[in-house]
């Protein structure tokens, strides 16, 4: 998951404990090798290399595929799994390495899911196109850990994979509480306390590029290539799991400018920081 993963068991022994930690473990493995787009033997490096071949995935990847293609289509094509391939111009390492409008402008006939053919379960993607699970791969692994853990124990449960986080009942003292990034090291982190359900962050702290000073966020617009530039530094979300969490925050920078309008029409608990 490119982070650190922990596992919060409220009430487990040092062995029940180290049980559930196991199980997390399998699990985000599991997920992380099967969709991960650097591994060269899982399914997206057979998607990515079919050369315009179509490729039969199984029903998990399918589903995946089709919450992917529902997103494309609310977001009005905002949100695009077949966008990764911009990190060929885009390296937001804290650089000012900014790409010129003619390297971006070239990987854009790469790009839109309306390039592709989806007739589960079979995915054909043109010569040189990609797709890349990573704006929904990790929140989709919260929740399926957290319901394996929740199979093997009665005790509050909590996973955190790097920041996007899932409970399962609160803990014997009160609610979980939750510190999210205030934006700035001088701000004191803001709280959430959270019985159930999922919270997760999209925001570009710790990703970005500085030319001239100007900061060029690493969210990118599939539709232009370009980082969203009026987005917010942070968004955090509270929803029911941790894949809606992570779609409502990851959608929601998308939005740049709107993006405290689009979370008021959802109805959702959030936080912004700009």
């Amino acid at each position: 998951m490119a982070s650190p993963c922990t596992v919060l068991a409220d009430g487990a022994d040092d062995a029940e404990l180290a049980r559930l930690v196991e199980i997390a473990r399998r699990s985000a493995l599991r997920i992380e090798h099967k969709w991960s787009r650097y591994r060269d033997d899982n399914i997206v490096h057979r998607i990515n290399h079919a050369q315009g071949e179509a490729i039969t995935v199984d029903d998990e990847t399918a589903r995946l595929i089709d919450y992917a293609a529902l997103l494309w289509r609310e977001s009005e094509r905002r949100f695009d799994i077949t966008s990764g391939v911009l990190r060929r111009a885009w390296r937001f390492d804290g650089s000012d390495r900014v790409p010129d409008r003619e390297t971006v402008a070239a990987l854009l006939p790469l790009v839109g899911w309306d390039k592709v053919t989806w007739r589960s379960p079979q995915l054909r993607l043109a010569p040189g196109m990609e797709i890349d699970f990573g704006g929904i791969g990790k929140e989709y692994a919260v929740d399926v850990t957290l319901r394996e853990l929740v199979a093997a124990t009665d005790k509050p449960v909590l996973v955190n994979f790097g920041g996007d986080l899932a409970a399962s009942q609160p803990p014997r003292d009160g609610p979980w509480r939750v510190g999210i990034d205030s934006g700035a090291p001088d701000r004191p982190a803001p709280l959430i306390k959270l019985d159930q359900g999922a919270i997760a962050t999209s925001g570009d702290a710790r990703r970005f590029l500085l030319k001239d000073g100007v900061r060029y966020p690493h969210v990118l617009d599939p539709r232009t290539g370009w980082p969203v530039m009026d987005a917010p530094r942070a968004v955090t979300v509270a929803a029911t799991t941790c894949i809606e969490a992570g779609t409502l925050s990851t959608l929601a920078m998308l939005r740049g400018a709107e993006a405290e309008t689009f979370l008021q029409s959802r109805g959702c608990d959030h936080h912004v920081v700009r």
